[in-house]
């Protein structure tokens, strides 16, 4: 493993995870809302985009980023609109004066949560650009297969707990009280997050 520096690599992977944005803001808003398992789905979700990102930095992001600047760009619209999307429909939920009635733990509304994690990581700008960046961090252009696979198994491990973990607090008994009784309030709080990452991915330059 002399080929990367795994320790500063799980460092900054975490500290990209665990920092708040539209990923923390979608498990939290799923966990509160529906319950543990559609936190957990979610999370999966996000987690399974973070692994896919990872895997495509180790194969040569950042090179192909700067080649085909027109992708990313293509990306940071196409983010923008569906953070813009979830913006929408958290204010709905703000201005709306009835409560939703929880939906049954059905498989297919399982696999749309695990849809829009996924979704939603896959066109995180911060995403793309911090995994883009993330092996130049701490890894040689010499690296082989081996070090790669072994950097991309424990980031991709890190993320799953790391996101996991919020669906499990946010899923919390005492938290999902809190957000019974200000529900409009909350939901009014993700619209504001929603869509000041939207403005944010719109500005961002590549």
């Amino acid at each position: 493993m002399s080929d990367v520096n795994l320790p500063l690599i799980l460092a900054a992977a975490f500290l990209s995870s665990a920092s708040p944005g539209p990923a923390t803001l979608a498990i939290a808003g799923a966990s509160m809302r529906h319950g543990r398992s559609d936190g957990f789905a979610t999370a999966l979700g996000v987690a399974t985009g973070s692994l896919m990102w990872s895997v495509a930095a180790a194969m040569g992001l950042a090179a192909l980023m700067h080649a085909n600047v027109w992708l990313v760009e293509a990306t940071r619209y196409l983010a923008a609109t569906y953070l813009l999307y979830l913006a929408f429909r958290a204010a709905r939920s703000a201005l709306s004066i009835h409560t939703p009635t929880p939906a049954g733990r059905s498989e297919p509304r399982l696999a749309s949560a695990y849809a829009r994690g996924l979704a939603l990581h896959l066109t995180n700008p911060k995403a793309i650009l911090f995994f883009a960046s993330l092996y130049t961090l701490g890894g040689r252009p010499e690296a082989g297969p081996s070090a790669l696979l072994a950097v991309i198994a424990a980031v991709g491990l890190q993320s799953l707990l790391v996101f996991a973990g919020y669906a499990l607090i946010f899923a919390h008994g005492g938290v999902v009280s809190v957000y019974a009784r200000l529900r409009r309030a909350f939901e009014a709080a993700f619209a504001l997050g929603f869509a000041a990452a939207a403005v944010s991915a719109l500005m961002r330059r590549s």
